[in-house]
């Protein structure tokens, strides 16, 4: 048995869907006996609702960046979390400020606030009916176990200087991960690579082959660790950290049964 994990924007999910040719290349991964999931910096709710609309079955999901794993059907497998006192210090960075949402990652919900025009979060869920709560920035203090803080930005050139930022300031308790004009924050040490680990140790599938693709700097960890691939849409630097260069993920999952 196979493991294969995909990041999903960029990766999965291009040009606006998810193509025929990728749908396919996921039931046929499958049909051969092997595991097939997504690890994405999207929440559970989020993500589950497009592989639904485009066909995909899966066996397991890696959300927030490694923050939550589930299986299939949802139920939590593993959730990190971020002390409210450090998501509290973290919302009052001028480089955070900058941000058109504040949306904070539980298990059941996202927490949504500071939201401003160019915001994509309440859009989405409207499309794809995931539950969101709205909040205010006083209410951070009581949120519930939050494993993700992110953000969004005009620009990736602003993502990514938060990012530099806020890893410096704050690494020894969280990860902060730039992907394009999105940024993830995670515990420290919470990761695509340590999503899979995690996965695999937890489901017990000792002895596996692990398949993994992605196309931004927050999938380099999995990339590096498992030899894993990119898709043509990528950037150079993904492409040159990867192990092979695939039209699709559905192209990778073919040359890999």
């Amino acid at each position: 048995m196979k493991i294969a994990a995909s990041d999903y924007d960029g990766t999965l999910f291009r040009n606006e869907k998810i193509s025929v040719a990728d749908v396919e290349g996921v039931k046929e991964w499958r049909a051969a006996g092997n595991k097939f999931g997504a690890v994405t910096g999207r929440d559970y709710g989020m993500l589950m609702p497009q592989l639904n609309h485009y066909g995909i079955q899966s066996d397991f999901a890696i959300c927030n960046n490694g923050g939550l794993i589930c299986r299939a059907d949802g139920t939590t497998l593993w959730q990190g979390n971020i002390p409210v006192k450090i998501l509290a210090e973290i919302a009052n960075e001028p480089c955070v400020q900058k941000s058109f949402h504040f949306a904070f990652s539980a298990v059941d919900t996202t927490y949504l606030c500071h939201e401003s025009e160019g915001s994509w979060i309440m859009r989405e869920a409207r499309q794809w009916d995931f539950k969101i709560t709205p909040m205010t920035l006083d209410d951070i203090m009581s949120l519930p176990q939050i494993h993700q803080f992110s953000l969004g930005y005009v620009k990736p050139e602003e993502s990514f200087a938060a990012s530099e930022i806020l890893n410096e300031r704050y690494g020894n308790i969280i990860h902060a991960y730039p992907n394009r004009c999105s940024l993830d924050i995670t515990p420290h040490n919470v990761s695509k690579r340590q999503g899979i680990e995690t996965l695999i140790k937890m489901m017990n599938w000792k002895g596996v082959g692990i398949c993994v693709i992605g196309d931004e700097i927050n999938d380099l960890p999995m990339i590096d660790a498992f030899g894993g691939f990119t898709v043509d849409t990528a950037r150079n630097e993904i492409k040159k950290r990867a192990a092979k260069v695939y039209a699709g993920v559905g192209a990778m999952l073919i040359d890999n049964i």
